[in-house]
């Protein structure tokens, strides 16, 4: 019996199209995909990672969203779970932005949380 593997992130459409472009844009193998992760740090206690990683890493959990890859640690997942990825490009400015339901609060420029 094959078990489906939930994402702990979500991705909007438009993310998942900022990322196919940029991973077109820098030439990245097939192998590749975006880690999404949590570190201690911030002015809230933890801060988002996102980048690219060529691969994954041992204990990883691979997900894979309308082709894109996501690779997230263990750790970050508790954190992680029913959050969504978003991307912008309005008058605010462009960027990734997470919406996480799990933060009881974040810092005036939203790279930090705590729960």
């Amino acid at each position: 019996m094959n078990e489906t593997i939930e994402s702990p992130v979500t991705l909007t459409d438009n993310a998942i199209a900022e990322i196919k472009r940029l991973m077109t844009e820098n030439n990245m193998p097939d192998t590749a995909g975006v880690r999404v992760g949590v570190k201690g740090g911030g002015c809230s206690g933890f801060t988002y990672s996102l980048n690219f990683d060529l691969n994954q890493a041992d204990g990883d959990l691979v997900v894979e969203v309308d082709g894109v890859r996501l690779f997230c640690d263990p750790k970050s997942i508790l954190y992680l779970r029913g959050t969504t990825l978003e991307y912008t490009s309005g008058l605010q400015g462009k960027g990734f932005q997470f919406q996480n339901p799990n933060a009881s609060s974040t810092c005036g420029c939203g790279e930090s949380f705590s729960v």
